[in-house]
């Protein structure tokens, strides 16, 4: 259920702003950490050594779940990282009045180019469309 609604498109109001975008990678890494935790409890373990041991043909599906599990749950991570770099950047969109947020926008921009630059997942077109669209809602 948690990788299906991973999947899904995210459908968002367009005048949120970015400290929304570090709240939802926020929640998804808060879910996908669980989901790892109880990956690795001795009760799966153990229903695993018995599949393993039957042969189980549901040991190849049970890989590619566990497969996705961890990427998603990486992507959270990674995701959370790069986006509480920008939140001292951000801050002064929020706390400020347009003068004095001007400041902030250049530092910004350069954070989200070093973002898409070197994160593995937030760098598609995608991704750093929607920040900038919430960057500029706030």
């Amino acid at each position: 259920k948690v990788l299906a609604e991973n999947d899904q498109l995210r459908k968002e109001a367009d005048d949120l702003g970015p400290r929304v975008e570090l709240d939802y990678w926020k929640k998804k890494l808060s879910k996908f950490n669980y989901l790892m935790e109880q990956l690795k409890s001795p009760d799966v373990k153990a229903v695993l050594g018995v599949l393993t041991a039957a042969k189980s043909k549901l040991l190849k599906k049970w890989r590619v779940l566990d497969i996705r599990i961890t990427d998603a749950a990486n992507e959270a991570k990674d995701n959370v990282k790069y986006l509480y770099s920008l939140e001292k950047y951000y801050d002064p969109l929020y706390n400020s009045d347009p003068v004095s947020m001007l400041d902030a926008i250049p530092g910004l921009i350069n954070a989200i180019k070093m973002i898409q630059g070197i994160s593995q997942y937030y760098n598609t077109s995608e991704k750093i469309s929607s920040l900038f669209v919430k960057v500029g809602a706030q």
